[in-house]
């Protein structure tokens, strides 16, 4: 494995570091009170990653086992214990836990633990995936065709066949 190709060619390097304080209201949050902050979007990274926090009360959230044909994904537990299906099971995970999950792996996550849990998922290459965290908030709302649809824009393909 090698370096990629030089994407900067200056010779001074350039100002432009991004800071987000530790108290930067979420950027989404849902009608059950998970909390998504756009820490990195793709576009922010020029396709490189994307970086979210995932912040979850104490019920059951999460989604079922699916995969991704163009991006992988890696979760890092910051607080409480979520349960990650790794492609053959569910394990139950500790903040400090990481688990990566590369394009076209099976995988969900869901906090079962009954108290608040907290992490990053990470993307990469960066997707849009804020359209699809904002857009699930409509989803029981379309029809099987639209969801069908949905899903296929924003590369969630299920295991148990739904649209």
């Amino acid at each position: 494995m090698t370096y990629p190709p030089p994407r900067y060619h200056g010779i001074t390097g350039e100002v432009s570091a991004t800071y987000r304080p530790k108290d930067t209201p979420a950027e989404f949050v849902y009608p059950n009170g998970t909390k998504v902050s756009y820490l990195s979007t793709g576009d922010s990274t020029g396709g490189l990653f994307g970086l979210y926090r995932w912040e979850c009360g104490p019920g059951v959230t999460g989604p079922d086992p699916h995969f991704h044909r163009s991006i992988a994904e890696s979760f890092y537990i910051l607080s409480g214990s979520m349960r990650i299906h790794n492609g053959k099971e569910w394990i139950t995970t500790e903040p400090g836990d990481y688990v990566h999950v590369p394009i076209g792996g099976i995988h969900g996550f869901k906090n079962e633990s009954g108290a608040p849990a907290s992490m990053l998922l990470h993307f990469s290459p960066g997707a849009p995936r804020e359209a699809y965290f904002e857009g699930l908030v409509g989803i029981a709302r379309m029809s099987e065709e639209e969801r069908a649809e949905f899903y296929a824009k924003h590369d969630n393909l299920w295991l148990d066949g739904r649209h």
